[in-house]
């Protein structure tokens, strides 16, 4: 395989209650109440044996809707100019997305979640389980987000990364 050219399929279809990206919280956590679904294409069926024992599940995904991108843009909790690999903006030279959401329940294919950050019908690279003694660290710095977290549930996307 060339080493400049990787090739990922979706293993499933994310749904949500949002069409498009104005509106979508900026991260799951700013926004709760939000719930969707994920239709795993049924070859892949077999792989969520034993995920309904975890809480949470981190999942990863194509941003469709990100055409191009930026090295340094103004992300939604700043008006500064910032580095984009400081940021989460979905504009990115490999446009892959990263989410932690609750697990509600797995009727067959059908992955229900909660806590959802993302556009209906974006498709969906993989699942990977949270677990909290592997991911969550307690000596951490938030770099220039400091002091601006706590106005993540006041802000919505926009058309910025458009």
């Amino acid at each position: 395989m060339n080493q400049e050219e990787i090739k990922y399929r979706p293993i499933g279809i994310i749904h949500t209650p949002f069409r498009d990206l104005r509106g979508v919280p900026i991260q799951p956590a700013f926004d709760q109440r939000n719930q969707g679904t994920i239709e795993l294409k049924k070859e892949y069926l077999d792989g969520l044996k034993d995920l309904d024992g975890f809480s949470h599940i981190l999942i990863i995904y194509h941003f469709h809707l990100s055409k191009g991108y930026r090295l340094h843009v103004v992300p939604f909790l700043d008006t500064v100019l910032r580095g984009l690999f400081a940021t989460r903006a979905p504009k990115r030279p490999n446009p892959i997305g990263i989410s932690l959401v609750k697990l509600i329940k797995i009727e067959g294919s059908i992955v229900h979640i909660e806590d959802i950050d993302v556009v209906d019908g974006t498709p969906l690279l993989d699942i990977k389980p949270y677990i909290r003694q592997f991911d969550e660290v307690e000596d951490y710095r938030s770099g220039w987000l400091s002091g601006k977290i706590g106005r993540g549930n006041q802000v919505k996307s926009d058309d910025r990364f458009k």
